[in-house]
C-alpha cells in the first residue's frame, strides 16, 4: 500500500526543524500528553454525569468505551497493511525529533490520531454542548498533525486515523446508549453504595428535566 504524500511528509518535517527549540519541545510533550488531556475530560464528562439523567450518564460513560473500541480497530488495522513508519522508509527525510518507533511498530493509521478523532466526537455527544466540538475538534487535529510534526507518521496516516476514530466513536455511542441507558437506570436504583456513588443521584427528583426524560423515555 502506497500514498503519494512523502514529499508533504518531507516539507513538514523540514519546517518542524525550522522552528524554535521550544517549539519542537512542545510538540513532543503533547503527542503524547494530549492522551492525557482527553483522559482528563473524559473524567470531567462521567462527574458531570454523575448529576444528570440516565441517558446522559449512559453517554459519558460510553465515550471511552467507545473510544477504546476505535483504538483496537486501528490496531487491526495496523496488522493488516504493515506499512513500515516514514523515519525510516522516506528518502533524504530529516531526523525525526522523536524517536523513531522499532520495527514491526507499523505506521497506519496512527493510533493517538484514532483516538484524537474518537475522543473529539465522543466527548462532543458526552457533553452535549455545541461548544464542545470547538474545543475537542481542534486539540484532536493538533494532537494527529504532532505525529507528523515529530516524523513519526505520514500525513495520510493521521488523517485515516482522525476518520476512523471519528465513525468508530459516533456509531458506538448512538448504538449503544439505549441499552446503557437502561443499565444506568438499574445501577442507580441499586442498593450497594458504591454503584449508586459511581452512577451519581441523577437529577434532583421531581425536577423538569427528570420529569421529561422519564416521560420521553417510556414512550419509546
Amino acid at each position: 500500500m502506497t500514498f503519494e504524500d512523502d514529499e508533504l511528509y518531507r516539507d513538514i518535517t523540514d519546517f518542524a526543524h525550522d522552528t524554535p527549540t521550544w517549539v519542537q519541545h512542545a510538540a513532543e510533550v503533547w503527542t503524547e500528553a494530549g492522551i492525557l488531556v482527553f483522559g482528563a475530560l473524559f473524567v470531567v464528562a462521567w462527574w458531570r454525569s454523575r448529576r444528570d439523567s440516565p441517558h446522559a450518564f449512559a453517554t459519558a460513560v460510553l465515550a471511552p468505551v467507545a473510544t477504546a473500541v476505535a483504538y483496537v480497530c486501528s490496531e487491526l488495522l495496523k496488522s493488516g497493511f504493515a506499512q513500515e513508519r516514514p523515519c525510516r522508509a522516506v528518502a533524504e527525510a530529516v531526523p525525526s525529533l522523536a524517536a523513531c518507533p522499532p520495527p514491526g511498530d507499523w505506521s497506519f493509521p496512527s493510533n493517538h490520531a484514532t483516538i484524537a478523532g474518537a475522543s473529539a466526537v465522543a466527548l462532543a455527544l458526552a457533553l452535549v454542548r455545541r461548544a464542545a466540538i470547538w474545543i475537542t475538534a481542534p486539540l484532536a487535529l493538533l494532537m494527529a498533525f504532532s505525529r507528523v510534526f515529530v516524523g513519526v507518521h505520514y500525513p495520510h496516516d493521521v488523517a485515516a486515523g482522525l476518520l476512523l476514530g471519528a465513525v468508530v466513536a459516533a456509531t458506538g455511542v448512538l448504538l449503544g446508549r439505549r441499552p446503557a441507558t437502561r443499565l444506568a437506570e438499574a445501577m442507580r436504583a441499586s442498593s450497594a453504595p458504591a454503584v449508586r456513588w459511581l452512577t451519581g443521584p441523577g437529577p434532583a427528583a421531581g425536577t423538569a428535566v427528570d420529569t421529561a426524560y422519564v416521560a420521553s423515555h417510556r414512550r419509546r
